[in-house]
Parts: structure tokens; C-alpha cells; sequence
């Protein structure tokens, strides 16, 4: 898949050349990391067969996809592999015009040419807005779990 330009919206393949703007998209989802951090996460997890798509809209990257195979067992899943959403993000000002959506079907598509018959993903029990967004693409809820830790 080449990129797609519709009315000055690119959604292409991201490769070690986009990772400043991976990471400080990256930074805009997951908080708790440098986009430092991130930029070595996405480079060792493109050299494992993750896969990454860049939405760009006149020029400026206001969104992007993370995707893997995965074969372990994935929650609710009969195959091996599974194509796995990792993350997904779109800016706010950008959401609500269908480019989560956009992701998410480049994202499909490469995990069916990489042979899987199935998709999965998963969300924070208190993230409503992610919830949201994968029932109303298609996902259905496999399964509720609830983690525990202690100190020793």
C-alpha cells in the first residue's frame, strides 16, 4: 500500500525516516514516555514485523497506527497469528472525520495480506473514548479481566 492522498490527507507507511514524528505523536498517547524512549521503542518493534501507518493532513502528521502479529494466544481469538491494533491516535481537532477509521482499515489490511484471519486489540477499563471507538468499528468485547499486584 502506497499513500493515499484524498482532499491533502496522506495515510502512509511510516519507516525509520518518520520516526521523530511517530514518537512525538507517540508522546501525545502514552504520556508517561520521552519521546526518546518511544523513538527506541518503535525502531526495535519495526525491526520484530510491527508495522506502522502516518496520517498526514496538509503536510502535518496528526495521526498514526501501530499494528503487530501476534501468536500467542490473544484474548478471545481461535487463530495464530492475529493482527494486534497496539495503539492507535488521532489529534484532537482531527477526530470525529473518520481518520481513526482510516487507520485502522490500513492497519486490517496488512495484518490480512500477513496472512491472519482475525484482529484483536484492548483498552484501559477507564479509557470511554477507545471503548467507544472499537465497538463502533467493529470490534466486539471478548473479555473482562482484572489485574492484581503486591508488594513482596
Amino acid at each position: 500500500m502506497g499513500a493515499v492522498f484524498l482532499k491533502d490527507v496522506e495515510l502512509c507507511h511510516a519507516d525509520e525516516k518518520d520516526l521523530a514524528e511517530l514518537s512525538a505523536l507517540g508522546k501525545l498517547l502514552w504520556p508517561g514516555h520521552t519521546t526518546d524512549e518511544l523513538k527506541e521503542e518503535f525502531l526495535s518493534e519495526m525491526k520484530k514485523n510491527a508495522h506502522f501507518f502516518l496520517l498526514r493532513v496538509q503536510g502535518c502528521s496528526v495521526g498514526f497506527a501501530q499494528c503487530a502479529l501476534r501468536h500467542d494466544y490473544v484474548e478471545g481469538t481461535d487463530s495464530s497469528p492475529v493482527g494486534y491494533l497496539e495503539g492507535i491516535f488521532v489529534k484532537e481537532g482531527h477526530r470525529g472525520k473518520g481518520y481513526g477509521r482510516r487507520l485502522l482499515k490500513a492497519c486490517e489490511e496488512w495484518a490480512k495480506q500477513a496472512g491472519c484471519c482475525e484482529f484483536a486489540s484492548d483498552c484501559e477499563s477507564a479509557n470511554a473514548s477507545s471503548r467507544l471507538f472499537h465497538l463502533h468499528t467493529g470490534f466486539q468485547e471478548a473479555n473482562r479481566i482484572i489485574c492484581f499486584v503486591k508488594k513482596l
